[in-house]
């Protein structure tokens, strides 16, 4: 459940959340009364939606490189067949 939650509700909800906090503080300063500035490419979502991704997803990607796989050293043995039952194939540790 947890890695679930880790690598598809986090990747896609962080940079939607990111982008409704951002719309409610400019509207905030609108109903203030505080001047906004004169509206510009980065004020729409999808930069800023598009960089938050990549920027989750060279996270993600540096996370599994660190946590997931064998050592360099561990020897690989493919699935054999034994007494009519296939064995899966793994690393020596």
């Amino acid at each position: 459940m947890l890695r679930a939650f880790l690598e598809y509700i986090v990747p896609l909800g962080l940079p939607t959340a990111a982008y409704f906090i951002i719309q409610w503080w400019i509207q905030r300063r609108a109903a203030e009364g505080k001047p906004l500035e004169k509206p510009s490419w980065w004020d729409a979502p999808w930069p800023w939606l598009g960089a938050a991704g990549i920027v989750l997803l060279l996270a993600t990607i540096a996370a599994l490189e660190l946590t997931e796989g064998a050592p360099p050293t561990a020897t690989y043995h493919p699935p054999e067949i034994e007494g009519g039952k296939v064995q899966p194939g793994g690393f020596d540790k």
